[in-house]
């Protein structure tokens, strides 16, 4: 396989613009997660010390907000499929400015929820899905190597978001520093979706034939539902372990410091999982990689609850934790196209990532939830190592026969959809 931008061989050549939509997305997708997802943990001490709002009513409601996001999902999916990505991000990233303004000025705590919602809808084509659907299209075959480059962008979302949006509250409050990033989405991220997205696109569903005809026949498959499932599994356990690691920690007797150092070296092993992807696509198989990739999510969190030190072993598990959740994001977006061609890639991916969003969404709550009823933390991470390995079991069950070709053979040459 070649460079992101390079042709694999017998592959069809991206689409005109596609290192320019690549660029792109890197910044909007980066900005969309910081803003929307990364900025929240920042502000809510401010935001409850500042309402009296108690920190449950305010995190539940952002919770939702990925709820609602997984459910719009499925019907941006469906645009993305029809008309492209451009239509579909940009009107996302309309919504998002007055949602974010709006979380900002709310009065009441009502307000508050509604803007949340609002802005659950404008995260459904702001975050990876319609980004990965957008790649997958662009690139054909080179898709992995795009797909690399958007998530190693991405996964610097917090890096620069969270310490950013410190110094906004510090200035001007979390009113005032929500008030500044929405500015940051209506200056970045609006023009680059409308202007910076390549306009062609060949749609394969209008959702009035053959194509609506296509993804029911998947979507009533064991296949389809089995990988669903491997993979909401995966994603709970893994979100759930991000949430929880330092509390694990510090119940064993490391300081705040400490158990942060592990939280960030998960991160570093994040992107070295993200950069091993694309050797490790050209040597295994779908099923028996998705397989290996929830088998490792599954050891290293058994291995977190395990060992309680010293801290460099730990600190070396975490690494290898961060790496394993990595490869599981692309593999989550490289799992539909791997098995059923990338046709109908948008809506079938939209509606996987459904339950992926409401296990994603629950995981942080569900976590520490279960520890106290299990015993503890370590009894906590040995059940989301559980959960992990019966994902990886699952996915053994994801092998589709006749598997297509990984992009649709042209059989015409339709007018791209503007």
């Amino acid at each position: 396989m070649t460079a992101v931008h390079g042709r694999v061989p017998g592959a069809p050549a991206p689409v005109v613009g596609a290192r320019r939509g690549l660029a792109a997305l890197c910044v909007t997708v980066t900005t969309g997660y910081g803003v929307l997802f990364y900025a929240f943990p920042v502000l809510v001490p401010s935001i409850v010390a500042d309402t009296g709002w108690s920190p449950v009513s305010v995190t539940a409601w952002f919770s939702a907000s990925q709820l609602v996001a997984g459910a719009v999902g499925i019907l941006v999916g469906r645009w993305v499929q029809a008309r492209g990505p451009r239509p579909a991000m940009t009107a996302a990233a309309l919504v998002s400015v007055p949602a974010v303004a709006a979380i900002a000025l709310a009065p009441d705590l009502w307000t508050f929820a509604a803007a949340w919602l609002v802005a659950g809808a404008a995260m459904a084509g702001l975050f990876y899905p319609p980004a990965f659907a957008a790649l997958t299209h662009w690139y054909g075959r080179g898709k992995v190597r795009a797909l690399t480059a958007l998530t190693l962008a991405a996964g610097l979302a917090s890096t620069v978001f969270a310490p950013m949006t410190a110094v906004l509250e510090g200035i001007w409050g979390w009113r005032g520093a929500y008030l500044v990033l929405a500015a940051v989405l209506l200056v970045v991220v609006v023009p680059l979706h409308a202007f910076a997205l390549p306009r062609e696109w060949t749609a394969t569903d209008d959702g009035r034939g053959g194509g609506r005809e296509g993804v029911r026949a998947v979507v009533r498959g064991r296949a389809f539902w089995a990988l669903t499932a491997a993979l909401a599994l995966g994603s709970f356990a893994v979100y759930a372990v991000v949430v929880n690691l330092v509390p694990l920690l510090e119940g064993r007797g490391f300081g705040t410091t400490e158990a942060a150092w592990a939280l960030g070296v998960g991160g570093v092993g994040q992107v070295l999982g993200r950069l091993v992807y694309a050797p490790l696509e050209r040597w295994t198989g779908p099923v028996s990689r998705a397989v290996a990739v929830l088998g490792a999510c599954s050891v290293t969190t058994v291995l977190l609850a395990l060992v309680p030190g010293p801290l460099i072993p730990v600190l070396a598990i975490a690494v290898l934790a961060g790496m394993a959740r990595g490869i599981l994001t692309l593999l989550q977006a490289t799992a539909v196209a791997d098995r059923w061609g990338t046709e109908h890639y948008a809506v079938l991916n939209g509606i996987m990532h459904t339950p992926l969003m409401l296990a994603i969404a629950v995981a942080p709550w569900a976590g520490a939830a279960l520890a106290g009823p299990l015993g503890g933390y370590p009894a906590m991470f040995v059940l989301l190592g559980g959960l992990a390995a019966a994902g990886a079991l699952i996915a053994s069950a994801t092998r589709v026969r006749g598997r297509p070709p990984p992009f649709p053979l042209p059989t015409s040459s339709p007018e791209p959809s503007r």
